[in-house]
């Protein structure tokens, strides 16, 4: 019987810290899982354990949907995060991208900069892709229930995204199977969790 188990982010927050630096000077944890599934909160919660540790500084957070040229662009827009961002932070410099509008359908003119950090926090759908593990510290995949997933998506951004969802679903669920996403990552959180506990501090785990 598999049991989950109970962790606190700051606990995560001292191993990421304890890790090897490998993109340059700087942690990269890559926060993975697909859409719904409760990514964005998670990588916040840890940012802020990160934080409050002693000494502790809020690491940067790119999230991948702010890469993207849209809804076409939902793997192949890892170049664009490698020459912004991975590029530069591996030979110790700062990065910057632009943010994708999803309402104007355009990227916007003002960049928004990337510190060189202890840690970076990258969150999205394909975060942990295998190609890239040689400049990760630690990668996570959270997962939840797919019609949760789809009911949370459709909450946060209205039914109308319906068709191109759908298509967005299939397509992650193929990359994850030929990536093996869930099966490399380091941790797998359960993103919707029966287990009672504080979910500011603390977790889920999927042994």
């Amino acid at each position: 019987m598999v049991v989950a188990v109970v962790e606190a982010y700051d606990r995560l927050a001292r191993r990421v810290l304890a890790g090897p630096a490998r993109l340059g000077r700087t942690r990269l944890v890559a926060v993975d899982g697909p859409s719904g599934a409760g990514k964005s909160v998670f990588a916040a919660r840890l940012a802020d354990a990160l934080a409050g540790l002693p000494g502790g500084v809020r690491p940067p957070v790119v999230h991948t949907d702010d890469l993207l040229d849209g809804w076409d662009d939902q793997l192949t827009f890892w170049p664009r995060l490698e020459e912004c961002v991975l590029a530069p932070l591996r030979a110790g410099r700062p990065g910057a991208y632009r943010r994708y509008s999803w309402v104007r359908r355009a990227f916007l003119s003002r960049p928004v900069p990337v510190p060189v950090a202890p840690v970076l926090l990258v969150e999205g759908v394909s975060a942990a892709r295998a190609a890239a593990a040689a400049d990760r510290t630690l990668a996570v995949f959270v997962t939840a229930p797919a019609p949760l997933r789809l009911a949370r998506a459709v909450r946060r951004d209205g039914p109308e995204i319906l068709p191109e969802l759908r298509r967005w679903h299939l397509g992650e669920r193929t990359h994850f199977a030929a990536d093996r996403t869930e099966a490399r990552a380091d941790v797998v959180v359960d993103g919707a969790p029966r287990l009672p506990h504080d979910a500011d501090r603390y977790y889920v785990r999927r042994p």
